[in-house]
């Protein structure tokens, strides 16, 4: 394997790449077009190809392995720092190498196929997920012009809806118009439904169906974390997994007096979401439990509330599914 490294500045058409040797040392730059970037890598000696991890990479980087070279994908936060001089794609190229050499960045797992259809029909749902609630505060705000308030959930708004529907007294304009906003609201619940039914059968793999051991982790939670954390290998610990997803206190220490904040909120928002979704489900059944997970929650509910024990248990989960991906293992409630 060649020592040399290559940065590539990732777009759609125009890629720029920048070539540095085991020293650091420019070496090359190149402009290439997309139909020449594969052709021209299988035609360079086997080296290290570092990219910015982003929507398209993790396509990139399966190709450039399938030519065998070795590729690393590094957060582009950590990119920026190494950037210098004006911000322009050559730049960027170079800023990539320069921190692939540093070792010290924890790079992004390359992603199959099978894992980024998964982490599509998540994205997809979370989006219709997001036009229904959207779609519901909507068909609210028409009910309450008309002197109804409804009570917060989705039920008590399907009730409310065909009351008001069957109501003639009512102008036909405003039926007409809540028909058709709730004949939309249907829609999205079918299309949640079928969604729903997509990852219940994507969560019968054997890891997933391990992970729904875990107390709040059901077939969606399951599936969003074991998409988002893989094999697991690219984590020392637990409390990386759980620093990574930002479940974790921040930190703003000085002068050898620790101050510790909220939790950082750093990683992928929609897999927190879930996660802290999942573990408020727990601590609000954990009342009447004698078990010691159970103990342990009620402890930290009596000391710092229902949000914050919430929180604390969703970084305990986070390190508990991080043990069984990566040690293969079935839960241990003791």
């Amino acid at each position: 394997m060649n020592d040399t490294t290559i940065g590539l500045d990732l777009a759609k058409n125009i890629f720029h790449l920048v070539e540095l040797n085991a020293r650091g040392k420019l070496v090359r730059k190149k402009t290439l077009r997309r139909k020449a970037l594969l052709p021209y890598l299988a035609q360079s000696p086997i080296c290290c190809i570092a990219l910015e991890a982003c929507s398209s990479s993790h396509y990139w980087a399966r190709e450039f392995q399938a030519l065998g070279h070795t590729v690393i994908m590094l957060p582009p936060q950590h990119v920026k720092a190494y950037l210098r001089g004006q911000k322009n794609d050559y730049n960027d190229a170079a800023a990539i190498a320069e921190a692939s050499h540093h070792g010290a960045i924890r790079g992004v797992p390359i992603k199959s196929i099978s894992q980024q259809e998964e982490q599509l029909v998540h994205r997809v749902r979370a989006r219709l997920v997001r036009d229904r609630t959207a779609l519901s505060n909507q068909l609210r705000g028409m009910l309450r012009e008309h002197g109804i308030a409804v009570p917060q959930g989705l039920a008590p708004l399907r009730r409310a809806v065909p009351a008001q529907l069957s109501d003639h007294s009512l102008s036909s304009l405003y039926r007409d118009l809540l028909q058709r906003q709730y004949e939309r609201l249907c829609g999205l619940d079918d299309e949640i439904t079928y969604y729903d039914r997509q990852l219940k059968q994507l969560s019968g793999q054997a890891m997933q169906k391990r992970l729904q051991q875990l107390p709040g982790f059901g077939p969606v939670v399951s599936s969003a974390f074991s998409c988002w954390l893989g094999d697991g290998h690219q984590f020392k610990r637990g409390r990386d997994a759980a620093a990574a997803l930002g479940v974790v206190p921040r930190q703003h220490s000085s002068g050898g007096k620790p101050l510790l904040l909220g939790i950082t909120k750093r990683g992928d928002t929609y897999v927190r979401s879930l996660l802290i979704h999942g573990a408020r489900s727990v601590v609000r059944c954990s009342d009447n439990k004698t078990d010691q997970l159970s103990l342990w929650i009620q402890s930290i509910k009596s000391r710092r509330g229902t949000n914050k024990a919430a929180v604390a248990l969703a970084n305990k989960l986070a390190r508990i599914a991080w043990a069984m991906v990566v040690k293969n293992s079935d839960y241990q409630p003791a």
